[in-house]
């Protein structure tokens, strides 16, 4: 799946990988559970409800996405530390190359073993990817129950006010 990126981003948003659905219809965040898009508006990132297929426009908001791994599963059980680290050290020359302010990761396990950071919490993490702030944020599959919608949205909020801030 091709990432939906441009150089000096504000924020590029890295989901884990493309779930079998996604990969199908050749769009991020495709699922028609996943709540990425209804997020994003909701916490203020678009004023209008995107669709995947308008993944494009992000750009115009300087926002991107990318995957940690690009190998569509069903599951991100699927994957090993192994595809995960790898999918790490492939992040890191994609965010030298692009130079975004901000990577958003969508996803607290897949990041803790990817970058081994066994204990990283939602919010902005001391460490930097590259030149980037690493923001760490909560999936928003519809298959995380644990964080209903004005939960995510408060929290992607927190991070568009600090993207906002360092403008």
């Amino acid at each position: 799946m091709p990432d939906v990126i441009a150089p000096d981003l504000d924020v590029l948003f890295c989901g884990i990988n493309p779930g079998l659905w996604s990969a199908a219809v050749g769009h991020h965040f495709a699922r028609p559970g996943n709540r990425f898009w209804k997020v994003l508006q909701a916490s203020g990132f678009s004023e209008e409800l995107l669709d995947p297929s308008e993944e494009a426009r992000l750009l115009e908001l300087a926002l991107g996405i990318t995957n940690l791994v690009p190998r569509s599963s069903a599951t991100a059980a699927e994957l090993g530390r192994d595809e995960l680290q790898a999918g790490a050290r492939r992040l890191v020359r994609t965010v030298a190359r692009w130079r975004p302010r901000y990577v958003a990761f969508l996803g607290m396990t897949a990041y803790r073993l990817a970058f081994d950071r066994p204990r990283a919490g939602i919010g902005e993490q001391p460490e930097p990817l590259s030149t980037a702030r690493v923001w760490l944020l909560p999936n928003p599959s519809g298959v995380q129950a644990r964080y209903q919608l004005p939960e995510l949205a408060a929290a992607f909020a927190v991070l568009r006010e600090a993207a906002r801030r360092t403008c």
